[in-house]
């Protein structure tokens, strides 16, 4: 029986999209009868939905530990705490154990440097899921002069952690170039994110039909960080189409407050800011909303990106307007069947958009067939025991 360590910041119940892919992959990882220890940490992601979990728990082959953490928001100091707790915590935990491989799924990097440090030192081979890149994101958000000191130290970090990788994993496409350019040497996989069976069920069991109204409910879930830049549109267009459109936003992170800032200056009675909620809480919220919202930043980092958010969208007979650019532009047009997409942070296109939205849905079965979550971690599975 193979001994394969699982490092993930964030596991379910924690709500977002890590937690959700290393929770899908470790459930198709014990079918394998593989012996799995998870180490993560008590939930955290979100300051304003707490929900508990056991730190140690143990059923058939799947021993989970989970890390206390110290309270913090998405500010950068906190994170580094964060993770520097985690970090010292998970390498307590592995220290007198014997493993035959590590995997690691990492969108900020750390976690991923972790498991290279473990391999290692255990020298086993290192299995990498790279959900993000965190040194090419780290560019475009940060200053430039705090950008230019901390650049070199965080492009070592990279390279170490990814040359020390065995297999790296993309889920995105569009990083292809950037690990082509860098790190020829590694071989590649690509698998995706995808549509968990909470959605397909859903969408299956919905007819969401339809009906013409005069205001349009548009919803957004998910984070709401500089990384998704909703300030920059959300108050803006409801603003400009004040009799046509109320806006749901059902998240956190660490830009809520100049969400907040923004719609309270402009007087704003048709954008409504929710707590972030459990699936099946969402899930009713989607087959409400008539409209469902996706913005990325404009920053090129984000333009190589394929936002997980879109599989859950997808999944759903409603019609999606994104404000995104880049490989998911392209992914969108392609797979994703009534879909507008407007250039990130551009009011015009946006409003252009919205009232080109077509609310007659076309079957998105074979979108639904083509990522669903659980064939994909199965493919993935197949792939990460290649190299044990």
């Amino acid at each position: 029986m193979k001994r394969i360590l699982v490092l993930s910041f964030y596991y379910q119940p924690d709500l977002c999209a890590g937690s959700f892919r290393c929770t899908a992959l470790v459930d198709e990882l014990a079918k394998m009868r593989a012996s799995i220890h998870v180490i993560t940490t008590a939930p955290n992601r979100y300051e304003s939905f707490k929900v508990k979990a056991d730190k140690f728990n143990k059923t058939d082959n799947i021993t989970i530990d989970r890390i206390s953490i110290p309270s913090h928001s998405s500010g950068m100091i906190d994170q580094i705490r964060s993770f520097y707790t985690f970090y010292k915590g998970a390498k307590k935990l592995t220290a007198e154990n014997d493993y035959d491989l590590v995997f690691a799924t990492s969108s900020r990097l750390f976690t991923a440097f972790l498991g290279a440090r473990v391999s290692r030192e255990k020298r086993i081979p290192l299995y990498l899921d790279i959900r993000d890149l965190f040194v090419d994101t780290m560019s475009n958000i940060l200053s430039s002069k705090i950008a230019w000191l901390a650049r070199p130290v965080l492009s070592f970090i990279e390279s170490y952690t990814f040359t020390s990788a065995k297999k790296i994993n993309l889920v995105s496409k569009g990083f292809l170039p950037y690990f082509e350019e860098r790190y020829p040497a590694v071989p590649l996989s690509l698998f995706t994110n995808g549509i968990d069976k909470e959605f397909i069920q859903a969408s299956h069991a919905h007819d969401m039909k339809w009906v013409p109204k005069s205001i349009i409910n548009v919803l957004y879930a998910g984070n709401v960080g500089e990384g998704q830049g909703l300030h920059k549109i959300i108050p803006q267009m409801a603003d400009r189409l004040k009799k046509r459109i109320c806006f749901k936003v059902i998240g956190g992170g660490g830009l809520i407050q100049k969400l907040r800032d923004e719609v309270a200056e402009l007087g704003l009675d048709n954008v409504e800011l929710v707590s972030p909620m459990g699936r099946e809480a969402l899930i009713k919220e989607y087959i409400k909303a008539d409209v469902l919202f996706l913005h990325l930043n404009d920053y090129d980092a984000f333009r190589k990106v394929l936002p997980s958010k879109l599989f859950e969208y997808g999944a759903m007979k409603k019609p999606i307007l994104a404000g995104i650019n880049g490989y998911s532009k392209e992914f969108v047009k392609s797979e994703i069947c009534d879909c507008a997409v407007f250039f990130p942070t551009d009011l015009e296109d946006a409003v252009k958009k919205f009232e080109s939205l077509s609310y007659s849905i076309e079957s998105r079965d074979e979108f639904i067939k083509k990522f669903d979550r659980q064939k994909i971690m199965g493919e993935m599975v197949e792939d990460i025991y290649g190299v044990c």
